[in-house]
């Protein structure tokens, strides 16, 4: 039969079966990696050179499908990783809102944990314990994992502060998140025709910017007896928006009131301490060394050394003021000093005597109790409460009795010049004079803007 087939093809066919028993005979075996061994040939220089690399172990036969799925990533660009949606644990979330009479317990019980799952929340790290301080019209929400275990409490006190609770490898960890209102500033302006508080009313300003506005000025103006018809006042301040609605208002940040045809500006200015205050445009603190009044009231009897007294009915001097007010309203310090005596006075009935730089005192009698702490010795900041307002003593009704005395010799505290307080020093004169350009600068355009809009015709 060979002589059926011409010579070169049994030739072929021989060294076809040598090859291919070489072949099977120094193959490795699957359990053993074999260097499959290549070559790079370098034209210009004539050499040939050795590339080693490793053949991975034979794998089980798989499919083309699932060999093009191994070697795809493989070949692809790497990415960073991405968590996974499907590794997110979902939570569940309970929301309630808390009415007077809920406790801790209640609301714990209503979402479905026990007293001791409770304790366990409380008694964890951090701000934790802040659970346990709730208060009506709060909301808490509890959130379960897939299994049905607390995972997460979360305490919303109001839209700005949030104490969050999250359940980390295996114990409670509490923090309080504060969101940061956006503050725009806002121009508001007014002319008074009765009172401050109702042109501050009409023009849009709320009650607690009318008396931070009255405060501001009220070194230098008499809200009660100085205000008068026609005086005007202008103001920007923040307005606070959250989520992109109205919020909130914040401070008033420049101000103008025009008493009696003289102008008085106010620029709120943050030194590089971080300390706030209020100062004219020239640096000099809106602020006196001393209130002009301890309390808002009228003035029931004023400074006068020639006044009969309504009790005895004889010519005695009135040297201080009588201020009229309800029981019990706070009396504020006039000014930073220590006291120099506390407790009854005779005729004054309950007194406290005030000792301030320059030889200056100040008097405050017939109050309903004293202030707490108010004892000799004691210092006492501007603005601090020293007592309430009472009956006691020598009178006819409940009222202020104050006194303002330089060295022991009395003066009428409504009239007598105030001593100011600390302006801004040199060293920080060139800061002051850069921010507060850009203040005026910001109220002029207001002013104008508003001014422009008012006479605008009207479609």
């Amino acid at each position: 039969m060979l002589k059926m087939f011409p010579k070169t093809h049994i030739t072929i066919a021989a060294a076809t079966t040598v090859v291919v028993t070489a072949a099977i005979l120094m193959s490795p075996s699957a359990d053993v990696e074999a260097k499959r061994m290549s070559y790079t040939l370098d034209l210009e220089q004539g050499k040939a050179s050795e590339i080693i690399s490793k053949k991975p172990q034979q794998k089980p036969e798989v499919s083309p499908e699932k060999v093009v799925a191994e070697i795809q990533p493989e070949a692809a660009p790497q990415m960073p990783e991405q968590a996974s949606p499907a590794l997110t644990p979902r939570l569940a979330w309970q929301t309630f809102d808390i009415k007077s009479g809920d406790t801790l317990s209640s609301l714990f019980k209503k979402a479905g944990f026990n007293d001791g799952i409770m304790l366990s929340v409380i008694h964890g790290e951090g701000e934790a314990d802040k659970l346990q301080r709730l208060y009506a019209g709060e909301t808490i929400r509890f959130a379960t994992d897939g299994e049905g275990e607390i995972a997460a409490v979360e305490l919303q006190r109001n839209r700005l502060e949030t104490l969050k609770i999250e359940k980390q490898e295996g114990s409670f960890k509490g923090q309080t998140e504060m969101r940061k209102p956006e503050p725009k500033p806002t121009f508001a302006s007014g002319t008074i025709d009765g009172s401050l508080y109702l042109a501050a009313r009409e023009a849009g300003l709320n009650d607690r910017l009318t008396m931070e506005l009255a405060g501001i000025f009220g070194w230098d103006i008499d809200f009660v007896y100085d205000v008068r018809k026609g005086d005007r006042f202008e103001v920007v301040y923040e307005e606070l928006h959250l989520d992109g609605e109205k919020f909130n208002t914040g401070r008033i940040l420049s101000a103008r009131f025009i008493n009696r045809g003289e102008e008085n500006i106010a620029l709120l200015y943050t030194d590089s301490n971080g300390d706030s205050d209020y100062y004219a445009p020239d640096g000099k603190s809106m602020r006196k060394a001393f209130l002009r009044t301890p309390i808002s009231a009228r003035i029931s009897s004023p400074f006068n050394l020639q006044r009969r007294h309504p009790v005895l009915d004889v010519v005695r001097p009135h040297e201080g003021t009588d201020y009229a007010a309800p029981p019990g309203s706070p009396i504020k310090a006039a000014g930073n000093g220590r006291v120099q005596s506390s407790g009854w006075k005779g005729g004054y009935g309950r007194t406290v005597v005030l000792k301030h730089g320059d030889n200056i005192t100040t008097l405050y009698a017939h109050m309903s109790r004293i202030g707490k702490g108010m004892k000799t010795g004691a210092r006492v900041k501007q603005g601090e409460t020293i007592g309430y307002v009472g009956s006691s003593g020598m009178v006819t009704g409940p009222h202020l009795h104050y006194e303002f005395r330089v060295n022991g010799s009395p003066r009428n505290s409504r009239t007598v010049k105030l001593p100011d307080a600390q302006p801004i020093p040199a060293s920080e004169m060139a800061r002051f004079k850069k921010f507060t350009a850009q203040q005026v600068a910001q109220f002029d355009a207001f002013r104008s803007n508003y001014q422009h809009l008012a006479l605008a015709p009207e479609d």
